[in-house]
């Protein structure tokens, strides 16, 4: 059985004249970022291996939530397809894989993935921090398949704050 923890980064600050690239997170953002650490400790879903976009603001996230787990900053994240998401996925060694990166791929991924999407009114939209935890009936990334994941739980910082 895989696990992966699909989370898009916290809310990201526009304040300063930066490129998209080197943005970071405003301060709700961090905010949220520690809630989701704080919720997924508490629940238990605590990944080993984390496949992070190189961003800023993704890194940052990862960052604030304060998690243990080998972690890879791949670049072809950053702002990404699902198609290649899901090829990034599947190169995972991980047993339990978080994922950060960034709409629109990541919502249309998690909508891809899972056979039948969570009960919540969020989830089409993806919002900033949003975490889907889905699991999958396989023992190789490599075998992962569009529609075989069963969602687990799905949050959105708001309802942790």
């Amino acid at each position: 059985m895989k696990h992966l923890i699909l989370m898009r980064h916290a809310k990201s600050d526009w304040s300063m004249n930066l490129d998209d690239h080197a943005r970071g997170l405003n301060k709700r953002g961090e905010r949220s970022a520690r809630a989701l650490g704080d919720w997924l400790r508490a629940q238990e879903y605590l990944p080993d291996q984390v496949l992070c976009s190189d961003a800023h603001r993704t890194r940052q996230t990862l960052e604030l939530l304060a998690l243990e787990a080998e972690t890879d900053f791949d670049p072809r994240l950053y702002l990404s397809a699902p198609e290649t998401m899901l090829e990034v996925l599947r190169g995972a060694t991980g047993d339990r894989v978080l994922m950060i990166a960034h709409n629109p791929g990541i919502c249309a991924l998690a909508e891809h993935l899972v056979d039948e999407a969570p009960a919540h009114d969020r989830f089409a939209d993806y919002p900033t921090g949003a975490t889907l935890v889905a699991e999958f009936d396989i023992d190789d990334w490599k075998k992962l398949r569009p529609g075989t994941g069963r969602a687990l739980a799905f949050v959105v910082p708001r309802e942790l704050t």
